[in-house]
């Protein structure tokens, strides 16, 4: 086992939690994981924010809602 240590496994906490990192970094930061509270409890809190984030991005806009989100993108877009 290697230790990375929190500066690390906080720096990369995002990038593990979506499986982006190469299999050894992703191991580091599982190990560290294990043995620190702190690094764990933001881990955790890590999880549940991106299955929100997941849940809430199945959802669709009320047409309105849509409607005026790209009437302002074609607005900004026209004067650029």
């Amino acid at each position: 086992m290697t230790d990375c240590g929190c500066e690390k496994a906080k720096a990369e906490l995002e990038e593990y939690l979506h499986n982006e990192l190469r299999a050894e970094d992703a191991q580091d930061i599982c190990d560290h994981i294990a043995n620190c509270p702190d690094c764990a409890n933001e881990a955790h809190v890590g999880q549940v924010l991106t299955l929100a984030v997941k849940r809430a991005c199945r959802e669709t806009a009320p047409e309105d809602l849509r409607e005026q989100v790209l009437a302002k993108l074609r607005e900004i877009q026209a004067t650029h």
